[in-house]
């Protein structure tokens, strides 16, 4: 990490989930300057309290001096607090959004002009450090400013750099919305067991269990899924039987509709903030 000193407009679980990211392995000696706003005054005790961060009420305040801004606000609001920002930021400070949905046009017009931008789009698996975020910059950021926008979502997970910023809707799509995704499945795994007459307890600590084993072995592995997936499909077996009834079900070809559906929204949404904006 270049920047040393670090400003978080907002304070909200992701922002926590950064700064304690950035700090966790950071030898003290390392750490970068970190100062945190945030209107609530209960959230900035707690930060306070938890991260031993400065924090403010103040979002000019929080500017002052940072290399690194990070717009950690939610997306209904931000128009307002980054025009307000505007006349605080100075050319040289690279600004990180990870609002969802809002488009680098749209914020560079909300900031004055402002060309130094990065969107973010992490997913809520960040806020245990197992995320993973899609990264776009804007034509003006520089290398060791791409540097800096890597090393601070690496805090959190995986990072994937983006070539076209229309590919944050796929990312949206996939990593953004995939929690979901586990979570029916989830959902569905644990109501089958209980259904066959498993208590809730043990049905939620089997279902939980093996997803996490799943993917675990999936990461280690050299194999795709699908192939670690025939590798427990014995033939005239349970789990063969399993899977016919996916198939039968259209499983494969309802994922391919809820993925594609989530990334046309996505589209929708950030057309219309992006027409919102130029108004």
């Amino acid at each position: 990490m270049n920047a040393s000193r670090i400003a978080f407009i907002g304070g909200g679980n992701m922002a926590a989930a950064l700064v304690g990211g950035m700090l966790k392995d950071a030898p003290e000696d390392a750490r970068p300057s970190i100062r945190v706003a945030d209107p609530d005054p209960d959230r900035r005790a707690s930060l306070s309290r938890q991260l031993a961060v400065e924090v403010t009420a103040d979002n000019h305040a929080a500017l002052d001096g940072a290399q690194l801004v990070v717009l950690a606000v939610k997306p209904q609001v931000m128009r307002s607090v980054a025009e307000d920002l505007a006349p605080s930021l100075a050319a040289g400070q690279l600004v990180v959004s990870i609002a969802a949905g809002i488009p680098i046009a749209a914020l560079q017009r909300w900031l004055g002009g402002h060309e130094a931008l990065v969107r973010a789009m992490p997913n809520t698996p960040s806020m245990v450090g197992c995320g993973a975020t899609g990264l776009f910059a804007a034509e003006a950021v520089s290398r060791e400013q791409r540097s800096d926008a890597e090393s601070l979502m690496r805090t959190v997970g995986v990072v994937q750099w983006l070539k076209e910023e229309s590919q944050i809707d796929e990312v949206t799509a996939l990593s953004g919305s995939g929690p979901a995704y586990a979570f029916y499945l989830m959902e569905s795994m644990q109501a089958a067991a209980e259904e066959l007459g498993m208590s809730a307890d043990v049905a939620r600590l089997l279902t939980l269990e093996t997803v996490y084993g799943a993917a675990k072995l999936a990461l280690a592995a050299d194999d795709p899924p699908a192939e670690l997936r025939r590798r427990v499909s014995s033939p005239g077996g349970t789990t063969e039987r399993a899977i016919a009834e996916l198939d039968e079900a259209g499983v494969r070809e309802a994922f391919a509709r809820a993925v594609r559906a989530s990334r046309d929204r996505s589209r929708e949404l950030a057309a219309q903030i992006d027409g919102g904006a130029a108004q």
